[in-house]
């Protein structure tokens, strides 16, 4: 079967700075072995100059699993693209929708809406230098630009340089003004637009991302589009996985917070032996109760005993006490 079509971008999360690193996906697949994950951006010159195995690798657990690199440089992107074929990567995704100046400066990510013969020739040297997919990740449009021919010339631009997948941020990016923070709040969401452009270009897979925060609102999308990617979301509530697991992918038998913590501590224990930081995999795990009775406690626990740099992998022993409480607090006998 060809690779591609054994992907399921159903559901989706998205790459995100400084948290979808190689421990918070296997954190994440401990509650879902279906929905995509995506790596944090990768920029090309730290892919092909940087420590390879610190900044690229991942465990099998994680599959299946993206590489998003940050690049308009056609050579160093395809050069990248083999890379992520030959570590293992499932899909190869190209970042065209990031705002902050650091990135603008270096040429990539949501400036090279504006330029989209650039885009069209990184993506065909991608595509041509590797057999796993090449995907693109981008926005609406731009500044004072967010107009339908605009966007769908633009992604035709792609389409014909070989991608068919692409994932829709429905907001526009404003690339002077607003810190990417305000970018993913202040611009407003326009599902229709996502919407219209799947409908005129059937053909792609077109993944909409942006605002989604109920399982109602991920059926109601999947009605419009191929898939959903969510990322704020599932960071600061990682538990609404199980929700996605049960009610999107309609898996029976799922773990508990119990059981995840469980795991994450087994986990934990192997990488401290290897030299990692206690909270360089907890402080991932920060949202787990998130709504839920116990959710202070758990929160305070991590502070004070988990979170400092010279944390003490023994203190994590004692946290399955504050899990076990929180559990019995929210039974509900039916």
């Amino acid at each position: 079967m060809d690779i591609k079509n054994k992907i399921n971008r159903k559901v989706s999360v998205a790459p995100m700075m400084d948290c979808t690193d190689r421990h918070d996906r296997f954190f994440m697949r401990l509650m879902s072995k279906n929905v995509m994950l995506y790596s944090e951006m990768v920029a090309t010159k730290s892919a092909i100059h940087g420590d390879r195995k610190k900044i690229l690798s991942f465990s099998e657990e994680e599959k299946p699993l993206a590489l998003q690199v940050g690049g308009s440089d056609k050579k160093e992107l395809a050069e990248v693209s083999k890379i992520a074929e030959d570590m293992g990567y499932d899909e190869i995704n190209i970042n065209l929708g990031c705002p902050s100046k650091k990135v603008q400066k270096n040429k990539f990510g949501a400036c090279l809406m504006k330029e989209p013969d650039l885009v069209g020739e990184c993506i065909n040297s991608m595509v041509n230098s590797c057999k796993i997919p090449v995907t693109a990740k981008t926005r609406i449009g731009f500044d004072q630009t967010e107009d339908f021919e605009y966007l769908n010339s633009f992604l035709n631009q792609i389409k014909m340089a070989g991608c068919n997948t692409i994932m829709l941020h429905a907001r526009k990016a404003i690339l002077k003004g607003l810190s990417p923070k305000q970018n993913l709040t202040i611009p407003k969401l326009n599902y229709q637009m996502v919407y219209d452009i799947k409908k005129e270009n059937p053909n792609l897979e077109i993944i909409i991302n942006g605002g989604i925060t109920k399982i109602e609102e991920i059926k109601n999308h999947l009605v419009h589009c191929d898939g959903v990617m969510i990322g704020r979301l599932i960071y600061q509530n990682p538990f609404f996985l199980v929700e996605i697991e049960k009610n999107i992918f309609n898996n029976k038998k799922n773990p508990t917070r119990e059981e995840v913590v469980k795991q994450l501590l087994e986990y934990l224990e192997k990488e401290v032996k290897i030299g990692t930081k206690v909270n360089h995999i907890m402080r991932h795990t920060v949202g787990l109760y998130h709504g839920q009775i116990g959710s202070k406690d758990w929160k305070r626990y991590l502070s004070n005993n988990m979170m400092a740099r010279d944390s003490d992998f023994q203190k994590s022993k004692h946290i399955m006490t504050i899990v076990q409480n929180n559990e019995k607090a929210n039974q509900v006998i039916v």
